[in-house]
């Protein structure tokens, strides 16, 4: 398993990522055949986990926990918060009254005395970013994060909480988390090109685009998945885009078996083809989808086969739009309509 630095910060972190959304009730529910998984990725040369609060409301957190005891001090570790983690109304978003008791939570989910990378989750707009950006320095500052990250955010808000942070002399976002496959190519357009400007690390979640680019969905004929049932936007397959992925994904793989690996190789090697790129985000829920995805690895694509992926999906270009991962508030329908006075 090969390493980069993750931005500038100097940290090196494996060219991929352990994803742990997978683990507990929202995929895995055995917590022991979870943290096999966890222990195998290690073992394998993965240095690089990263979970979220939110995912199966704190369960991933504690089965990551039980998985790095021993090993934390080998393990860059990386979680999240933002999401609701509970039903009232200040339990989620990017608020400092919630950010200083979230990340104590996580800190005792997680069993260790610090986080590497703590990232916010998603963009909040009732929040001003000044805020979001002095709580996560003051958590800096403390010992309890050492670096602070955000997930998809559009280039223009990564631009903003970098003048926010330089304005206030405090710690600014130092990595991005965004969607990024073949399938899901948006992020080329501004938000890659804006992280290498200010140095900042970038961890693509969603390489495999959700199972389209494993060979999962090619035959077409699917058994229905929970992942179907929660994001029927993004796995319907009566929906014509993704008919157009079914296509794609065959002659997808083809080109990877003339290039000599399989289609999540061919996925893998694409992301981490591109130089803003420091580790791409694997999410198996089982034994047998991390053996293969680690026995694909990460080829060096030709630029042959990158300018023939070119041709089959344009740079730029999202298959289906519901694979951005967030939607601005100013096209939401409310806002939309709302009667100015």
């Amino acid at each position: 398993m090969r390493n980069r630095t993750l931005g500038n910060t100097g940290v090196k972190v494996s060219e991929m990522c352990l994803g742990a959304m997978m683990f507990g009730a929202m995929g895995n529910r055995d917590h022991d055949d979870s943290v096999a998984i966890i222990h195998r990725a290690l073992d394998a040369g993965i240095n690089f986990v990263d979970t979220a609060d939110v995912y199966s409301r704190g369960e991933s957190e504690t089965i990551v926990g039980k998985a790095l005891a021993g090993r934390r001090d080998d393990v860059v570790l990386a979680t999240k918060f933002h999401g609701a983690m509970g039903e009232g109304p200040n339990l989620s978003g990017n608020s400092r009254r919630w950010i200083v008791r979230e990340v104590e939570d996580s800190l005792r989910r997680l069993a260790t005395d610090h986080i590497d990378l703590y990232q916010v989750h998603r963009p909040d707009p009732s929040t001003d970013i000044d805020d979001t950006l002095s709580a996560l320095d003051d958590l800096v500052r403390a010992g309890k994060v050492l670096y602070a990250g955000c997930s998809t955010f559009p280039a223009e808000l990564v631009v903003e909480s970098r003048w926010a942070a330089e304005r206030r002399g405090i710690e600014p976002f130092r990595t991005e988390q965004p969607p990024y496959s073949i399938f899901a190519r948006k992020v080329e357009h501004a938000l890659l090109p804006t992280c290498e400007r200010y140095g900042m690390g970038v961890l693509v979640w969603s390489p495999l685009n959700g199972g389209w680019l494993t060979g999962r969905y090619s035959a077409g004929d699917v058994t229905e998945t929970g992942r179907m049932k929660r994001m029927p936007q993004r796995f319907d397959l009566d929906r014509p885009d993704n008919q157009r992925k079914l296509e794609l994904s065959r002659e997808l793989e083809a080109l990877a078996a003339d290039a000599g690996t399989t289609i999540i190789g061919l996925a893998l090697g694409f992301v981490l083809a591109h130089p803003a790129v420091s580790s791409a985000i694997v999410g198996p829920r089982t034994m047998e989808q991390l053996d293969g995805i680690l026995t694909a690895g990460v080829p060096t694509l030709d630029d042959d086969v990158l300018d023939r992926i070119d041709e089959l999906v344009p740079p730029g270009a999202n298959i289906n739009e519901a694979d951005a991962g967030w939607r601005p508030q100013g096209l939401s329908r409310r806002v939309r309509r709302r009667v100015r006075r």
